[in-house]
C-alpha cells in the first residue's frame, strides 16, 4: 500500500472538504485571497497561445494546492511551507470548495482541439480529476478526519518527512509545533459535527485510536515521536543553535502540543467514541449508497458495479485457490488447506524471533531483488529507497507495510515501512511478495520513476490514480520468478496467499458495504481461503469497513495490465519485449486504466507497423 499518513488525516484532502471550525491564527496560507483572481485574470488573458495558458494554468493549480495542503507540499518537496499545516476551518474549506471551480472555468475557455495531442492528454485528466473531485464535494467525507488510519496521532510522519538539513529548517518544525494544537481542535470540533450528522466510523474499528494518542503523549518530551528529528542535528548546525531548537521544540511540545493531545484523549474516550455508530456498512450513512458507487467507480477508473465486482472476486478467489490447492499437494504435504495454513500460521520455522533480525531479512530481500531489475525494465529511477519500521505507536492497528514516497527536491528518500508488531503474525514466507509490492519493482519504482518524467506536469508526476499505482503494485508480485524470487514452494503459497489477498477484496468491499455481510462474515470468509493471520486478517478487513472502496484498486489495476501484457504478447509474437512493455506502461506516470489502455493498444498498433515490410 502506497500511502502519505501525513495526508491520510486530512480525508479529500485535495477535493476540498467542508470543516466546520474557526479559523486557526497561523494557517491561512499567503496569498490565499489572489487565487481566485489569478484563476479568472487566466480566463480572460488574451495574448498566450491555449496551449501557454495551459501550462499556466497547472503551475498556478500546483502552487495553490501546496499552498492550500503544506503536509503535500513538504511530502512532494515544494517550497516554502513547511512551517504551516492545512486550515480546515469553516471558511478555509468553503472559499477552497467554491475555488474549484476556478480551474474549471479556466479549461473551458481553452480551445482542446486547438492543443497538441501531449497537451489533450494533459487536459483531459486535469479536467477528470476536478469534475471527479467536485461531484465527491457533495460527500461529508471530512467528517471521517479520524480513524485507527488516518487523523491527528499521525502528524508525527509529517514532521519527521521534513528536510532537517538547516537551522531554518528546524524552524520550520518548531513552527509546525507551535501551530499543532488547532489541527487537533479543529479536528474535535470536525469529528463532533459528524456525530451530530450520522456520520461516523464505525466504532469497533477506533478501539485502538486512544492509544495511539496515548503514544504520544509521554511526559518526557524527547521521548514523544513528534520531537524524533530534534534527537539528532546534521554537523552543520552549531551545538549552540542545536540546544536552542531542542529547547524550543520542548517547550512548545510541554506548553501546546502535549496539552492539545491530552484534550483530543479525553474527547474521544468520554465523548466520541460511546457516540460513534455500530453499523459497519458505508451504505449505512447519510446517502451511503451513492457515497460507496462514487467512491468504487473513482477507486477503480472503471463503471462495474458493486454486484460486478463481487462477482469477479468469487472467481478470482476458485482459481487462485485452485493453484494453491495444487501447490499443496506437490509439496507432499498430509493435510488440506486447512490443515496447510494452520502450519503456515503456527510453525515457528516461518518466524523470526526479533525485530532487527524480521528487519534485515526485509533488506536483504531488497538488495537482491534490486541489481535483478534491468532484466525486465529499461529504465530505472534514480531516486533511492530504504526499509524501516512502521512507528510503534501506530503498528497495532496498522497494515502489514506500507510505502511512503520520497522526493527527490526535498532529498528524502523513498520508505517501506515494515510491521514488527507481534512478530508472530509476520511470517518470512510473505516477504518476497511484499518487498515486491512495496518496494522494487512496485511501489517504489513506479513512484519514483513517474516522478522523474520530464516534460509532463507537476499533477501528473506526483499523480496517485489509486487503480494504476496499487494495481501496478500487485502486479509487480507476480513479476517475482524473474527476478530470482518464490524459489522454495513457501514463498511461492505466499505470492498466491498475497493475490488471494487481493481477490478477496473484491469478494469483502462490495460484501460488507452493499450486500450486508457482518464483520466477523468478512473476517471468516478471509481466514477460509488464505494464509494470513488471524491479526492481519482483522486489522485488514478493519480497514475495508473504514476505506470504502479503496481495497478493490489492486485487483482492478492487476488484471487490467495482464490482460494488456496478454494482448501485446498476443500481437507482437517474438517481437514482444518485456522491458519495453514496463517502460510504456511506466512512461506517463500513473493513468486511468481506461486511458491506460489506449495507450498500450496504440503502442501495439505503432509496433506492428514498424514491423511491416516497406
Amino acid at each position: 500500500m502506497s500511502v502519505n499518513r501525513a495526508l491520510a488525516w486530512l480525508p479529500a484532502v485535495l477535493a476540498a472538504a467542508v470543516v466546520a471550525a474557526a479559523p486557526a491564527e497561523g494557517q491561512q496560507p499567503p496569498g490565499a485571497r489572489d487565487f481566485h483572481t489569478r484563476y479568472l485574470e487566466l480566463v480572460s488573458a488574451a495574448g498566450p497561445t491555449d496551449s501557454a495558458r495551459l501550462d499556466r494554468l497547472f503551475s498556478l493549480h500546483w502552487e495553490y494546492t501546496n499552498t492550500e495542503f503544506p503536509e503535500h507540499a513538504t511530502y512532494v518537496g515544494y517550497p516554502g511551507q513547511n512551517g504551516r499545516w492545512t486550515d480546515l476551518s469553516l471558511a478555509a474549506i468553503e472559499r477552497r470548495k467554491r475555488e474549484l471551480r476556478d480551474p474549471l472555468l479556466v479549461l473551458e475557455s481553452i480551445e482542446r482541439s486547438r492543443l497538441s495531442e501531449r497537451d489533450r492528454l494533459n487536459y483531459d485528466l486535469f479536467r477528470r480529476n476536478l469534475e471527479e473531485a467536485l461531484e465527491g464535494a457533495r460527500f461529508p467525507s471530512e467528517y471521517l478526519a479520524l480513524t485507527q488510519l488516518g487523523g491527528p496521532q499521525y502528524l508525527a510522519d509529517v514532521i519527521q518527512a521534513m528536510p532537517a538539513a538547516s537551522v531554518r529548517d528546524y524552524e520550520d518544525m518548531v513552527a509546525r509545533l507551535e501551530r499543532l494544537p488547532a489541527v487537533v481542535d479543529q479536528t474535535i470540533v470536525l469529528v463532533g459535527k459528524g456525530v451530530a450528522a450520522g456520520v461516523t466510523p464505525p466504532r469497533i474499528t477506533l478501539r485502538d485510536v486512544p492509544s495511539q494518542v496515548r503514544g504520544l503523549i509521554g511526559e518526557d518530551p524527547m521521548a514523544t515521536p513528534l520531537l524524533a528529528p530534534f534527537a539528532r542535528f546534521p554537523p552543520g548546525i552549531p551545538a549552540r543553535e542545536q540546544a536552542r531548537l531542542r529547547a524550543a521544540a520542548a517547550r512548545a511540545y510541554t506548553e501546546r502540543v502535549r496539552p492539545a493531545y491530552q484534550r483530543l484523549l479525553e474527547y474521544l474516550t468520554t465523548s466520541y467514541l460511546p457516540r460513534t455508530r455500530e453499523s459497519i456498512a458505508a451504505t449505512s450513512l447519510p446517502e451511503g449508497v451513492a457515497w460507496y458507487a462514487y467512491n468504487v467507480r473513482v477507486q477503480t477508473t472503471t463503471n462495474r458495479t458493486p454486484a460486478e465486482i463481487h462477482a469477479l472476486g468469487l472467481a478470482e478467489v476458485k482459481r487462485i485457490r485452485a493453484e494453491m490447492d495444487s501447490l499443496i499437494r506437490a509439496t507432499g504435504f498430509q493435510g488440506g488447506f486447512v490443515e496447510f495454513t494452520q502450519f503456515l500460521r503456527t510453525d515457528p520455522q516461518f518466524f523470526y524471533a526479533d525485530s532487527a533480525s524480521l528487519v534485515r531479512g526485509y533488506r536483504d530481500i531488497a538488495k537482491r531483488i534490486d541489481p535483478e531489475l534491468v532484466k525486465l525494465f529499461g529504465r530505472l529511477p534514480r531516486l533511492p529507497y530504504g526499509v524501516t519500521t512502521i512507528p510503534s505507536y501506530a503498528a497495532k492497528s496498522q497494515t502489514t507495510a506500507y510505502y511512503q514516497p520520497g522526493s527527490l527536491e526535498a532529498g528524502r528518500a523513498g520508505k517501506f515501512f515494515v510491521n514488527t508488531y507481534a512478530l508472530d503474525t509476520r511470517p518470512k514466507w510473505e516477504m518476497e511478495a511484499l518487498s515486491a509490492h512495496e518496494a522494487v519493482p512496485g511501489h517504489h519504482l513506479q513512484i519514483a520513476l513517474a516522478q522523474e518524467l520530464e516534460n509532463l506536469p507537476e499533477f501528473r508526476r506526483f499523480g496517485s490514480t489509486t487503480a494504476f499505482v496499487e494495481g501496478w503494485a500487485l502486479y509487480s508480485e507476480s513479476l517475482g520468478p524473474g527476478l530470482g524470487l518464490y524459489q522454495d514452494a513457501y514463498s511461492k503459497f505466499g505470492q498466491l496467499t498475497y493475490e488471494m489477498w487481493r481477490a478477496i477484496r473484491l469478494v469483502l468491499d462490495p460484501g460488507i458495504h452493499a450486500f450486508g455481510w457482518t464483520r466477523q462474515q468478512a473476517i471468516d470468509y478471509f481466514k477460509a481461503n488464505s494464509a494470513k493471520t488471524e491479526h492481519d486478517i482483522t486489522v485488514e478487513v478493519d480497514r475495508y469497513i473504514v476505506w470504502p472502496g479503496q481495497a478493490l484498486a489492486y485487483k482492478s489495476g492487476e488484471l487490467k495490465i495482464k490482460e494488456l501484457r496478454a494482448y501485446a504478447e498476443l500481437e507482437l509474437g517474438a517481437a514482444f519485449d518485456v522491458r519495453r512493455f514496463h517502460d510504456q506502461v511506466l512512461g506517463e506516470g500513473a493513468l486511468p486504466l481506461d486511458v491506460l489502455e489506449g495507450r498500450i493498444r496504440e503502442w501495439v498498433a505503432a509496433q506492428k507497423g514498424a514491423q511491416r515490410p516497406k
